[in-house]
């Protein structure tokens, strides 16, 4: 069946409609915009767009093959950048800014679902002038972005990471006490058919919305009807009726592999914004280029947001310093390699700045590094993991080393045209200094929250009065080994239950060798049999000492001496 060949889809969350306050006039009054989470901070974009992977002390003494799989999590390593920052300001507004006209209390709202339903059983012919007549006045507020960028560089990774910081779906049931029946689809990312058909990309997005809702649109719409144009009503219709607020459109370069016209490309992507009224995200390689080459040079027809050149990390950029000082933390071998500036410079020139090549290296010189006696990456390991467990993308990344136009030019993936270019994102380097300055405060709010846990655990075993046998000391002791085999997110209860357990046991042992000590038999004259005696009888030792005769009375000493 033709749908088999669609990509999955990316799901996020389902959410009841929790209106907030809004603190710009433009966004109040609009409950499609009141769901939404609040305007994230730099903090917070910060906070949910990171995914350190998990590493403590202790791993590093585990078996080898347990430290193969925990060298794996690099895998989910992902570290905000400014072009991350920049990316989820757009998203943030377009998303907001392209519901102003389609707020469901408005009468416009009304009025576009009226006019799509005349639309629909207009003939063929009408079709475009009744579009033409009517659409007109009812004005669009989406925008629409382009976000051209090398294999590798992370483009969908951060795409995707940004938007899971929205739910997908909003119901909503009441709005200030009043009926409002709504299913709000908050983004929609789908994939460019390999195949570059405009009518396949047609159907991934009615697939996706059935995927999402239970609903048979790919059915009645994608096989009943199979001329674009018709299908593209029928999006519209489908935008309006769900509010659609961000329509992401991944890999658009597989276009290039079809017979369409470029024209008749371009315009399905404004009309995408413009008719349709979503604001529209187009991501892909810099083969995309093609596309968009005369929009490039004429402005603004592809990307009313701007056309984003995400290019890969410079040698000297502060982004890569951050970037490959953070990742060299994430170390699961015996002995740690200290970052030094000829490392830092090798690594460079074997992955050309590109986040995802960076990482794969990162874990293949790990694992051949484990399998020596001395576990340490060094230049050789490096050189080797990546001349022959990356062979296949050797020349790509010779290319892009030598800065040779020409060479780079074989391989479309990677190549940029800075002539054709619009728009060339320039690094920000307040925000790039911000994100290491917050990287820095998240290792010490990990120190301090790891050091708040154990305080409240020494207290809490403490305070239950039961280890007679054990000082203060030993369960000082006791609680930092027990909190240091868990993360610092872990469950507190388990924890502390964890601690209650090991605390039971070695008072246990130590109550034990105790008694133990106290049965040892010593002989007659032995001071720690007299010891043992005198506890016994619950007198001072020196008494018992007196009695035995190991100390003299003095008075009578005394007369001796007379």
């Amino acid at each position: 069946m033709e749908s088999n060949n669609l990509t999955p889809l990316m799901k996020g969350n389902i959410e009841i409609a929790n209106y907030k306050e809004q603190e710009l006039i433009d966004y109040s009054n609009n409950p499609y915009i009141e769901a939404l989470p609040h305007i994230f901070s730099d903090e917070e974009v910060l906070e949910q767009f990171s995914r350190y992977p998990i590493i403590q002390d202790n791993e590093r003494i585990k078996s080898k093959n347990l430290r193969f799989h925990m060298i794996k999590r690099l895998k989910n390593f992902i570290l905000p950048l400014p072009d991350h920052f920049m990316i989820e300001n757009k998203l943030s507004s377009m998303i907001r800014r392209g519901y102003l006209a389609r707020n469901p209390l408005d009468k416009t709202y009304i009025e576009r679902l009226k006019i799509l339903n005349d639309l629909h059983s207009a003939k063929k012919d009408e079709r475009e002038e009744l579009l033409r007549s009517n659409m007109e006045h009812i004005r669009s507020t989406a925008d629409s972005l382009s976000i051209i960028g090398i294999s590798g560089i992370g483009k969908t990774t951060a795409i995707e990471r940004l938007l899971l910081m929205y739910p997908q779906i909003i119901k909503h049931e009441e709005y200030k006490e009043k009926p409002l029946s709504r299913t709000q689809i908050v983004w929609l990312k789908i994939d460019c058919p390999y195949d570059g058909s405009l009518s396949t990309l047609c159907k991934s997005f009615f697939k996706a919305i059935d995927d999402l809702l239970g609903t048979r649109y790919l059915e009645k719409y994608g096989y009943l009807n199979r001329i674009t144009s018709s299908m593209m009503l029928h999006m519209t219709s489908l935008a309006s009726i769900y509010g659609i607020g961000i329509l992401v459109i991944d890999e658009i370069q597989h276009l290039i592999n079809a017979k369409n016209d470029p024209e008749e490309m371009l315009n399905f992507f404004v009309t995408l914004t413009n008719t349709v009224g979503i604001p529209t995200v187009l991501i892909g390689t810099f083969k995309a280029l093609k596309v968009f080459k005369k929009e490039f040079r004429q402005a603004r027809r592809a990307g009313s947001e701007g056309n984003i050149i995400w290019d890969r990390m410079s040698r000297e950029s502060e982004e890569w310093e951050i970037f490959i000082e953070t990742l060299w933390e994430y170390q699961w071998l015996k002995n740690k390699t200290e970052l030094t500036l000829e490392m830092r410079d090798l690594f460079y020139d074997q992955c050309q700045g590109i986040t995802s090549v960076a990482v794969n290296l990162f874990i293949l010189a790990q694992e051949r590094a484990l399998n020596t006696d001395s576990e340490k990456i060094n230049k050789s390991i490096i050189e080797k993991a990546s001349q022959e467990d990356l062979h296949m993308i050797q020349p790509m990344i010779k290319a892009l080393r030598s800065n040779n136009r020409t060479e780079i030019g074989k391989y479309e993936d990677i190549s940029i045209n800075l002539d054709e270019a619009l728009y060339k994102h320039k690094r920000n380097i307040y925000i790039a200094g911000k994100i290491k300055e917050m990287a820095k405060h998240q290792e010490k709010y990990l120190e301090i929250k790891r050091s708040n846990m154990e305080e409240n655990l020494i207290i809490d075993v403490n305070e239950l009065g039961i280890f007679d046998e054990l000082t203060e000391k030993d369960i000082e002791s006791l609680v930092k080994k027990v909190v240091g085999k868990f993360g610092v997110d872990d469950d507190y209860n388990i924890i502390k239950t964890t601690a209650i357990k090991r605390a039971i046991q070695t008072n246990e042992e130590k109550k034990i060798k105790k008694e133990s000590t106290d049965k040892a038999s010593y002989k007659e004259n032995d001071l720690r049999k007299i010891y043992q005696l005198a506890k016994k009888k619950k007198i001072y030792v020196y008494e018992m000492l007196k009695q035995k005769g190991y100390i003299k009375n003095p008075v009578e000493e005394f007369f001796k001496v007379e």
